[in-house]
């Protein structure tokens, strides 16, 4: 017993420090939490939201071998989370960006085994349907780019979440160039939820690719008066 009273103030500043770290986080402070979360592994190797805290920080920090580390472990201490597998695979497809064509192209196929895993483990798993459609759009068809396989998840989105849905074939028909389409499908996308998300895709739409920067005020303004 007296044992376990020695133990009890070391516990109680160990968890302290954790939740200092995470409302630093949360204040985006992040270079001032990550020490404190690096002391804090040191002692609970096993802290998953410590070690997802981590990744997180290096990925928002960029680097990416780092945060890759942090993903990899989570995957190895809990192999049934969906999103672990997604942040990996989003920070592997990051690094991949950065590398020569040839080493990425050698990455491409666990970084949409990644997101493939994840939707395995949470078939509602939106974030990954996102990334599997921006991973099929960018990629050259020669190594595995298709839009067709970008609107079956897209689909499939729209099925989870009609706004989403609807958002990703506008983001699909931009990417592609048919505006006209996006135009109509962000609209869509306006008429059923009206997200600030689905104002602001209209909006750069009208301003950065179909050259109506009247229309994309217009279009932000009535967002604004809908808030107020």
């Amino acid at each position: 017993m007296a044992y376990f009273f020695l133990l009890l103030p070391l516990m109680i500043w160990s968890q302290s420090s954790f939740d200092v770290a995470e409302k630093l986080f949360k204040k985006e402070k992040f270079d001032q939490a990550r020490p404190v979360f690096e002391n804090f592994l040191k002692s609970n190797p096993s802290s998953l939201k410590t070690i997802e805290y981590l990744g997180d920080i290096a990925g928002r920090n960029k680097s990416w071998d780092t945060a890759i580390g942090y993903y990899k472990k989570l995957k190895q201490l809990k192999p049934s989370e969906a999103n672990y597998y997604y942040k990996y695979g989003g920070a592997l497809g990051m690094k991949a960006s950065q590398v020569s064509k040839f080493k990425a192209l050698g990455m491409i196929d666990e970084v949409k085994g990644s997101f493939e895993k994840a939707i395995v483990l949470n078939p509602k798993h939106i974030e990954a349907r996102w990334a599997l459609i921006e991973l099929y759009i960018q990629l050259p068809g020669i190594i595995g780019g298709s839009e067709s396989k970008a609107v079956k998840y897209s689909n499939e989105l729209f099925r989870l979440s009609p706004i989403d849905g609807y958002l990703s074939k506008g983001h699909i028909d931009e990417y592609f160039k048919r505006y006209k389409n996006a135009e109509q499908n962000y609209k869509k996308a306006i008429a059923i939820g009206g997200s600030k998300m689905s104002y602001q895709k209209l909006a750069n739409l009208y301003k950065n690719k179909m050259n109506e920067p009247e229309k994309a005020k217009s279009v932000l303004e009535e967002y604004k008066n809908k808030k107020g």
